[in-house]
C-alpha cells in the first residue's frame, strides 16, 4: 500500500481527536486583513515564528499604511524586517507585491478574494513571485476562513513520520494529498494543532516520541522508541 493511502478520513479524524485531547480545541479566528497575512506569511518563510512576528511588528510600527511601505526605499523595509532573516530577498519581494496589487486594484487590498472560489483566490495569490502554496493557503485560511489546509515544515515533517504522505512528497504537494482526507470544517483546527504538536512534541531534532499521544499511529515514532529501549551496546 502506498504511504499516502494511509491518510484515510478515518485516520485523520483519529489524529485530530488525539490532538484535541492533548492540546485542547482551537476555535477559528481571523488574523488581520488579507494583506497583513500575506506579508506576515512571507516574513515567516525560513525563520521562526518569533522572528517573523518581530519583523512584522517593526514593519507596522515604521509605516502608517501599506501604501507608505510600497513607496519606501527597499533598504528601509529591509532594516525593519532584518530580524526575520533573508531581508535582502524578502524586502524587494514584499514591496513588489504591494505595488502590483495597487497597480491592478487601485489600492492595496485583497479583500475582494473573499468573494472568489478558493481555487480562483489561490491562483490569484500564486501569481506573485515568492508566494508558494503554503503562503497562499495561509491567507485563504486565516484571513478569509476558506476550507483549505496549508502545509508548513512542521506539518510536512509530522505527515511523513506518520506515513500520511510518502518520503518523496514535497511540502508544496502534501496539501494536495491531505486536504481531501480532512473534513472541510476540521481543516483550520487540524492545521493549528499539528503546528502545536510539531513545536512541542514532534520536533525536528530530539522529538519526544515517548510522550507522544500519536505514537501508536506513528511508524517513525515506534522505531525511535524501540531503538531507545534497546540494551546498551546492542
Amino acid at each position: 500500500m502506498r504511504a499516502e493511502r494511509r491518510a484515510t478520513p478515518k485516520r485523520m479524524r483519529e489524529i485530530l481527536a488525539r490532538l484535541r485531547r492533548t492540546y485542547g480545541r482551537r476555535r477559528r479566528r481571523r488574523d488581520g486583513t488579507g494583506v497583513d497575512t500575506l506579508v506576515g506569511t512571507i516574513l515567516s518563510q525560513n525563520t521562526s515564528g518569533a522572528n517573523s512576528s518581530a519583523g512584522f511588528r517593526r514593519l507596522k510600527e515604521r509605516f502608517a499604511s501599506w501604501d507608505a511601505a510600497a513607496d519606501a526605499p527597499v533598504r528601509e523595509i529591509e532594516r525593519c524586517i532584518r530580524v526575520s532573516g533573508l531581508g535582502r530577498l524578502k524586502a524587494p519581494r514584499i514591496r513588489r507585491i504591494l505595488r502590483a496589487i495597487r497597480e491592478e486594484r487601485g489600492r492595496i487590498s485583497i479583500e475582494f478574494l473573499r468573494r472568489r472560489a478558493p481555487d480562483k483566490a489561490y491562483d490569484y495569490l500564486r501569481q506573485f513571485p515568492g508566494v508558494g502554496p503554503k503562503t497562499a493557503l495561509c491567507v485563504l485560511l486565516f484571513s478569509f476562513g476558506m476550507p483549505v489546509f496549508p502545509v508548513d515544515t512542521h506539518i510536512h515533517r509530522i505527515a511523513r513520520r506518520l506515513g500520511l504522505v510518502g518520503p518523496s512528497v514535497t511540502a508544496g504537494r502534501a496539501h494536495e494529498a491531505l486536504t481531501p482526507r480532512i473534513a472541510p470544517d476540521d481543516r483550520y483546527e487540524m492545521h493549528v494543532l499539528l503546528i502545536a504538536h510539531g513545536r512541542q512534541t514532534c520536533r525536528a531534532q530530539r522529538p519526544r516520541c515517548g510522550e507522544c499521544h500519536l505514537l501508536s499511529l506513528c511508524p517513525h515514532g515506534q522505531r525511535v522508541a524501540a531503538t531507545s529501549q534497546e540494551p546498551a551496546g546492542r
